[in-house]
């Protein structure tokens, strides 16, 4: 009996061993003939440590996939908006100069902001495409609003800074007016334009009451009621529309833009000019960089651009997550 119990232990212990061997040997074929699969999920693969790649894992890379090809030609077209912006606050500047010389009087200052609301007007209804009539009387009932509350806080505007320094009120307003041209929207408008798909941006908002406050320590200089009434409706006349009339100018024709923008970059330097050969020296600089020197500055750098993607980057929705 005691042989008997023997010879089967003996049997059962044997079959065991035979099974582990070969449970071990499929176990080493199965690693040896796995293949490595990326997965998101589903925990380690067997046979693989966790961090694992091999060498598909680069066959996924993409390199400048996003990076446009940019023109110089369209390029320097773009910036004409911002030579022509750069101009329209020059011209700002120089009546300002004149006003507080007395050169132009409160007289030529009313003649001249007429001048300017018709013409503005006049460019609306040309681009009747973008403008209906009903939004038409929405901006002449806003603006006749905006005039009878400018012209009762005139007193206000000329009483603000009497105890400033004129030397700080300049050098006040050349800062404000410089964050301005910085954060100013150049391809929109701050007035909300017929036709524009979004809102105006805090920055160009917070653009918009730099000029404003800046033209407000300009008309604090000024003696006369009329005359800070008269500065400060051809200033917010200009920040606040003249950015709509050349978007709806640009939206109508683009060649109409550019020769409106080049005829107003010549003006500004012809006036410019008389004022002082320095400043026209130093605006003529400043225009052929924006327009020429900057655009190609962007086409160079392009070539030294590199990006790269690959399953390592996080993914990305395909639609929008709003629809």
């Amino acid at each position: 009996m005691t042989v008997v119990h023997s010879a089967y232990c003996a049997s059962k212990f044997s079959s065991l061993v035979i099974f582990d061997l070969i449970w071990v040997v499929m176990e080493s074929e199965m690693m040896t003939s796995s293949t490595w699969r990326k997965v998101a999920y589903g925990g380690m693969q067997p046979g693989f440590d966790d961090n694992h790649t091999d060498d598909s894992f680069l066959e996924e890379m993409v390199m400048n996939a996003n990076v446009v090809k940019r023109d110089i030609l369209k390029v320097m077209l773009d910036s004409v908006s911002i030579s022509q912006y750069l101009c329209i606050v020059a011209l700002v500047g120089l009546v300002w100069t004149y006003t507080l010389r007395s050169i132009l009087n409160e007289n030529s200052l009313l003649l001249l902001d007429v001048t300017l609301l018709g013409l503005g007007f006049l460019v609306l209804l040309l681009t009747k495409e973008m403008l209906s009539f009903n939004l038409f009387m929405r901006y002449l009932l806003n603006i006749s609003f905006f005039i009878s509350g400018l012209y009762v806080l005139a007193p206000i505007y000329q009483t603000l800074t009497t105890s400033i320094s004129s030397n700080s009120i300049w050098a006040v307003t050349v800062a404000l007016l410089v964050l301005h041209l910085f954060l100013h929207d150049y391809f929109g408008s701050t007035v909300r334009a017929p036709g524009a798909l979004h809102n105006p941006t805090l920055t160009s908002c917070i653009s918009l009451n730099a000029s404003v406050v800046a033209s407000v320590f300009i008309a604090s200089c000024l003696r006369s009621r009329l005359q800070v009434f008269a500065i400060m409706l051809f200033s917010l006349q200009v920040f606040l529309f003249a950015p709509l009339v050349t978007y709806c100018i640009k939206k109508y024709s683009f060649r109409l833009h550019l020769w409106f923008s080049f005829g107003l970059m010549i003006a500004t330097l012809v006036f410019v000019y008389t004022l002082h050969l320095l400043l026209f020296v130093m605006l003529l600089g400043l225009l052929v960089f924006v327009t020429v020197v900057c655009p190609y500055w962007l086409i160079r750098m392009q070539e030294y651009k590199f990006e790269i993607k690959g399953p390592w980057d996080e993914a990305k929705l395909c639609f929008d997550i709003t629809d």
